[in-house]
């Protein structure tokens, strides 16, 4: 049992809001992109950024064309978003994303003066021949977009790459180059696209489903450091999903900054 667990969570975002304060980017790292609960955890993170604590720029991980319509469309409402998501990568074709689209176009409708963009980094000729080559370009386009529009900036994106650890990933790239705050968005049990199986006790998120709220956040600050310093294991789900490879291994402060996690999930909401 974990009784400090339920002593330290938090059922607001005042946590990541305190954090976000002094970070030039903020990384929401989704374990399953296909889970309706994290992407709309996701959707609600992106719009208080934005609203309360001045983010103005929102990363769309996984399609760098994809995303350079969809910036036209939140600055100038040209174009049509379903469209755009419906011929974007899978895990982006999906109403949750739509519906984060549309919230920025009506955030910059109100607000002319002062607007929100998609960042849409420069594609690499060709496809990264290995994993440590695909982390340093996504790294190196959220650079050189800061480098032109250095505005406080919110990645939405997959865990694999937005967490730190030993594999130079993504995260730990940005982390090096700038003030990187990494949220891990989790979830214990559900059915995003087929059965998952029951989690070992040394994964993070088998502790996490100890605490009596459903949904939470979790500043690691506030966790005991022999839980957050210890190794674990933290689950990953993408499209094609092998219990027995798909996890990051590493320590839970190592990975992130702050957990907001779910007990259940339910599919996303994919387009027809």
């Amino acid at each position: 049992m974990t009784p400090w667990l339920d002593a330290v969570t938090q059922d607001g975002l005042a946590a990541l809001g305190a954090r976000a304060a002094d970070a030039d980017v903020v990384a929401l790292g989704v374990s399953c992109r296909s889970a309706h609960e994290l992407s709309t955890m996701a959707d609600e993170m992106v719009r208080y950024l934005v609203r309360e604590h001045g983010y103005r720029a929102v990363l769309f991980e996984g399609d760098d064309a994809a995303s350079v319509l969809l910036d036209e469309y939140v600055r100038t409402g040209d174009g049509d978003p379903r469209r755009v998501l419906a011929g974007a990568r899978s895990f982006l074709r999906a109403e949750e994303v739509l519906g984060t689209a549309r919230w920025l176009r009506s955030y910059n409708e109100a607000h002319p003066g002062d607007p929100v963009r998609v960042v849409h980094p420069r594609e690499e000729p060709g496809v990264p021949a290995d994993r440590e080559a695909i982390e340093r370009v996504l790294a190196d386009g959220v650079t050189r977009w800061r480098d032109r529009d250095p505005a406080k900036l919110v990645y939405w994106g997959g865990m694999a790459h937005t967490a730190p650890g030993d594999v130079p990933t993504a995260g730990r790239l940005l982390r090096e180059r700038c003030s990187y705050l990494s949220v891990g968005l989790t979830f214990h049990h559900g059915e995003p696209l087929d059965w998952l199986p029951v989690l070992p006790g040394d994964f993070l998120e088998a502790t996490l489903d100890q605490a009596k709220a459903d949904t939470f956040l979790l500043d690691l600050r506030d966790a005991p450091a022999a839980w957050a310093d210890a190794p674990a294991r933290t689950r990953l789900v993408g499209p094609r999903y092998d219990p027995a490879h798909d996890y990051l291994e590493g320590t839970p402060a190592g990975w992130f900054d702050l957990v907001r996690h779910t007990r259940e999930v339910t599919p996303a909401r994919l387009f027809a």
